[in-house]
């Protein structure tokens, strides 16, 4: 095991995705300015009281500005032991803000998980992400992202490239995969789901969600030359995006980052 979270004693180093910038904070990337820090929920509703984590009190939780489009990411900065065989399981639920009496099903457009790794020869971003829905339409399909978008350079040692973008998502599987959201706003039900990445071919090994499990063989990953000052880069993240004027927030529970290393 590298690292257990299950956020009933604190955020345990999960913080926000800042963007970079060089002699002035306002050169961030639009991308990045939106994202705020993540906070610690029990998951307290108007009308039925606190649902609490799925294991303990506390769950992470990444909400989203009240605007279309607008994208929250949290993440845990760490390097890895040794290149070998990883996994990341976690337990999430997803709700927007329960502001109105209905299902409000389609408010929330995505959420996912990331990977920023680096090696000697290159940068590895894994993206995956669950489409929930778009411009109010029901889509419930687990995409995945293997190009990145052009960078732009403060430097010859910073720049920035903003990953996130809407552009280049591309359909797991042919078939969606229907979540459990239940039947009013404030109900929510965890869902499990586990990513397998090899650090040393810088591949995936397997994703399941819940009882589904798809064929990663052949996915590639976002890839770039790797970059000064990041090798054994071990960056886990997670993000949610709305898709409509109202918050959106993803939470998660007892994540677990595992190690086959010798």
């Amino acid at each position: 095991m590298i690292y257990f979270d299950d956020f009933d004693e604190g955020l345990h180093g999960w913080t926000s995705l800042i963007g970079n910038y060089e002699e002035d904070i306002d050169r961030m990337h639009p991308g990045y300015r939106q994202i705020t820090t993540p906070m610690l929920s029990n998951l307290s509703f108007w009308d039925c009281g606190t649902h609490g984590s799925f294991d303990g009190t506390y769950a992470l939780k990444i909400a989203t500005r009240p605007k279309a489009g607008a994208q929250n990411v949290t993440i845990k900065r760490i390097t890895y032991l040794e290149p070998c065989p990883i996994q990341v399981e976690f337990f999430f639920t997803f709700k927007p803000e329960a502001s109105a009496q209905e299902l409000l099903d389609t408010d929330l457009r995505s959420v996912g998980i990331l990977l920023d790794l680096q090696n000697d020869e290159y940068r590895i971003m894994p993206h995956l992400r669950y489409l929930n829905a778009y411009e109010g339409k029901r889509v419930e399909h687990w995409q995945l992202k293997e190009k990145t978008v052009p960078f732009e350079r403060f430097s010859r040692k910073t720049v920035t490239h903003y990953h996130l973008a809407d552009r280049d998502w591309e359909n797991l599987a042919a078939k969606p995969q229907i979540l459990c959201y239940n039947e009013i706003p404030t109900k929510v039900n965890w869902q499990y789901a586990c990513l397998g990445f090899d650090l040393r071919s810088m591949r995936y090994t397997h994703f399941q969600c819940n009882d589904v499990r798809y064929d990663m063989s052949g996915k590639g990953a976002l890839a770039i030359p790797a970059m000064p000052n990041l090798r054994g880069m071990l960056n886990v993240g997670f993000f949610v995006e709305s898709d409509t004027a109202r918050r959106s927030s993803l939470y998660l529970d007892s994540v677990l980052v595992s190690g086959a290393w010798e």
